[in-house]
């Protein structure tokens, strides 16, 4: 009865994971055996383990990723695509994410960007890091959403302080004006305070076109571009046919 009653008292006081933790090894007669500080130290650790898997699937689902399930350890080094794994574990350290510098991945389509974007995002998510994914193509959607309920300032906000912002598919559509100094905003209140991963099949060179030139162009792109390290990946087929068992070889064949 006496359990029962301090089960109760810790769920009261919101320590489900030692509650939990409680019940589970009070039914094992191997931890009734153990010394109390032994036994207290058991289950205050499992409410520390409670309280960070919660906080991550917290993260995880907060960062919106359209592929939940890239990771960097699903990473497939045998496939040529410019990227050494010297420089990807690297990456996976998150040492530039603590600085705040940003990352520009360049390539053709199926290359492995979004993958890889997704995968050091849910690295960082692993690591205590708030993470947001967002597609560009549908950005103009999720603005206008915002203009109309009037939640613009809150989602800008929100971007701005979060650690880890990914941009993907930069330059697949284009950027109506009032997003585009959506983005300008974005970027310059991130300046030094946070990392952002861009994914585009768009060169550098070619971004200023894309954001309509002028003061607006050259503000994102110095602001991006200044302190970003550039990966190009390439691949000799679509990482989706390799994933599929597909080869261009295997297409000529068709």
């Amino acid at each position: 009865m006496l359990i029962e009653q301090t089960v109760d008292k810790l769920h009261q006081m919101r320590l489900f994971g030692m509650a939990n933790s409680l019940k589970d090894r009070m039914g094992k007669k191997e931890h009734t055996q153990l010394s109390v500080t032994d036994f207290i130290g058991f289950i205050v650790d499992d409410e520390w383990n409670y309280r960070e898997n919660n906080r991550l699937k917290s993260r995880l689902g907060n960062a919106k990723f359209r592929d939940k399930s890239a990771c960097v350890e699903d990473w497939d080094h045998h496939q040529p695509r410019g990227l050494k794994k010297t420089l990807f574990l690297e990456f996976v350290q998150n040492k530039w994410l603590e600085k705040s510098e940003n990352l520009i991945v360049t390539g053709p389509c199926g290359s492995g960007k979004s993958y890889f974007a997704q995968a050091l995002g849910q690295n960082a998510c692993r690591r205590g890091f708030s993470v947001l994914y967002i597609w560009l193509p549908k950005f103009g959607r999720l603005t206008n959403k915002a203009r109309a309920d009037g939640t613009l300032g809150n989602l800008i906000k929100k971007i701005e302080r979060t650690k880890l912002v990914i941009l993907d598919d930069w330059g697949m559509v284009p950027l109506p004006e009032q997003d585009r100094h959506c983005l300008l905003e974005i970027v310059e209140d991130r300046y030094g305070l946070g990392s952002t991963i861009i994914t585009s099949q768009l060169e550098t060179p070619d971004w200023h076109p894309y954001l309509g030139s002028g003061n607006l162009a050259d503000g994102v792109c110095d602001r991006v571009i200044h302190n970003a390290h550039r990966i190009k990946l390439n691949s000799e087929d679509s990482l989706r046919k390799i994933k599929n068992g597909l080869t261009q070889k295997d297409e000529k064949e068709k």
